[in-house]
């Protein structure tokens, strides 16, 4: 098998395993999806899109960030509303 150039190929098709959705990521901060793409349109979470425009997250990197608390479920998107779901 070639070697992967990571200019052309998708991250997702190297590993999906390694992969979460804004869903996924939602549920570990215990957000609305939406709130993960607003986080990701406003600089605050790193995301890749893929072919079909969809958001992607490394999954060691969402973990790093929770471990280290840097992106709090409790902040408050550009409106001044609470980014956390109740429920």
């Amino acid at each position: 098998m070639p070697p992967v150039n990571p200019y052309t190929e998708s991250p997702a098709r190297r590993d999906p395993d390694s992969l979460l959705t804004p869903g996924e990521v939602a549920s570990l901060y215990r957000v609305d999806p939406k709130t993960v793409t607003r986080w990701v349109k406003a600089g605050r979470l790193s995301a890749f899109k893929t072919p079909g425009g969809h958001h992607r997250f490394f999954k060691d990197y969402i973990y790093k960030l929770l471990k280290a608390g840097e992106v709090k479920a409790d902040d408050r998107d550009d409106d001044g509303e609470s980014l956390v779901v109740n429920g």
